[in-house]
């Protein structure tokens, strides 16, 4: 079958998508056969299989490994743009002006990003039209298809409106989000909230599968009570999480167990092809050892010394090594590299849903509710119930928690820290070229705008 592609800058920037067809200013239909290993998109949503093989794409390689190279910048990037992770590389400068909030509108990382994330957007958008268009899948596999691809939507664009806010909204023909402009923010996250609804009724309770490595019901219920919580409506954030706490189907494990892929505690890993996580190549170096080099991310000393004395999170998730001076690493995961093993990466867990609940109940002056799920975290961590009793130290303790429990965990902490207004407070005096105005936001890719004209910039840049 053949295949016609328009060579034209609209293919090649589809709002954000890295170019990766040769730029043409002329308008020529070029004319290709389908790579021996694809068939065509048209063909692509027709039986369960294909439907099937389309949207697994979305958990690893997107297009061009697009999902697998954001989610390390995901991580990484908050991570050294709050006060827990360091960069002690030199082989990327640029990831340095992130740690110091001095990102350039040009930054070939900060494009990167951006790129791949409209990229997995691309194939989420092609897969949730193709899927609602079928009318030969079975029922109950199309709804799981559509419910995972729209997960992933959400999930996606989740991220991008915390990073750089209001974004364009891509949802259908990338030669017309092409040329879109910046959604507002609160237009993002009405989408993802839909998304995410849908997703709910869409996916069943049940896992595919035993691991807990696609998407069920409950893992978009989780990811809405974090996205209920960000926007301030506390009572959805505490119903959600509480449906997800209440269902029976996860619990609290040690903190030595977490973060194996058999875990009790995990509503949704990703699966690695060897049973280690990409993360932990990314947190460790590449030996058992710093003694060739340090690790490329390290803890701030603001980190490990925010842990109070017989903290188990301490012992089990932090370690440190020598390599002229003593670094402090994260230690979640255990296996960096192997050929079998028994990590994946996590994406939600029950703790995170426990600290969602604290807070919204903190918020809505329910003071013993709240308190009891921090001692629930608390207890967990060989610590003893807390000390605060206000609405106050209550929300106090909850930021504290979260700082010692999720860090090194999709951005968590560096999301606090913006959605709280605490960013400017705690950073400013750790970051020598902080700027208040600029710093709460990632700059729109000058590439993107120079390509798309609708396109504005983040202000201080």
């Amino acid at each position: 079958m053949k295949i016609k592609y328009k060579l034209s800058k609209l293919i090649m920037i589809c709002a954000g998508i890295p170019a990766m067809i040769i730029s043409s200013s002329c308008n020529k239909y070029v004319s290709l056969d389908a790579p021996v290993n694809k068939i065509d998109a048209s063909a692509a949503y027709t039986t369960d299989n294909t439907a099937t093989a389309s949207v697994l794409a979305l958990y690893d390689y997107g297009i061009y490994s697009s999902f697998g190279s954001m989610f390390i910048d995901l991580n990484v990037f908050a991570g050294v743009s709050s006060d827990e992770m360091h960069y002690t590389g030199t082989t990327y400068p640029e990831i340095t002006d992130i740690e110091n909030n001095a990102i350039a509108i040009g930054s070939v990382q900060n494009a990167n990003m951006w790129g791949y994330a409209y990229s997995e957007l691309l194939v989420a958008n092609d897969a949730i039209t193709g899927i609602t268009n079928s009318t030969t899948l079975t029922a109950s596999v199309k709804s799981q298809l559509l419910g995972e691809a729209k997960f992933f939507r959400a999930f996606i664009n989740f991220y991008l409106v915390n990073y750089y806010g209001g974004v364009p909204l891509t949802t259908g023909d990338p030669l017309v989000s092409a040329y879109l402009p910046r959604s507002s923010a609160a237009q993002v996250y009405s989408s993802i909230i839909s998304d995410l609804k849908d997703a709910q009724s869409l996916l069943p309770v049940a896992y595919v599968g035993t691991l807990k490595s696609r998407v069920n019901q409950y893992a978009a219920t989780a990811l809405l009570a974090r996205v209920y919580l960000y926007q301030k409506d506390y009572a959805d954030a505490e119903a959600m999480a509480t449906a997800v706490i209440n269902s029976g189907t996860y619990s609290l494990a040690a903190t030595n167990s977490v973060f194996q892929n058999t875990s009790t505690e995990t509503i949704l890993q990703f699966a690695t092809y060897y049973g280690y996580s990409t993360l932990a190549t990314s947190y460790r170096t590449a030996t058992a050892t710093a003694t060739v080099a340090p690790p490329l991310y390290t803890l701030t000393n603001n980190l490990v010394n925010s842990f109070e004395p017989g903290d188990n999170r301490k012992t089990n998730w932090v370690d440190s090594t020598v390599y002229t001076t003593k670094f402090y690493r994260i230690n979640k995961y255990k296996l960096y590299t192997a050929t079998a093993g028994n990590e994946y990466n996590v994406v939600l867990r029950l703790a995170e849903q426990y600290l969602i609940r604290a807070e919204a109940r903190a918020q809505q002056n329910n003071l013993s509710g709240a308190a009891t799920d921090i001692n629930l975290i608390r207890d967990r961590a060989g610590l003893g119930v807390t000390t605060a009793t206000t609405q106050a130290g209550l929300l106090a303790a909850v930021a504290q928690e979260r700082k010692v429990e999720l860090f090194g965990e999709f951005g968590h902490r560096w999301f606090d820290l913006l959605r709280t207004g605490q960013a400017n407070t705690v950073l400013s005096p750790l970051k020598t070229t902080w700027n208040a105005t600029r710093s709460v936001l990632f700059p729109i890719p000058d590439a993107q705008i120079s390509l798309n004209s609708a396109l504005t910039q983040n202000p201080g840049y």
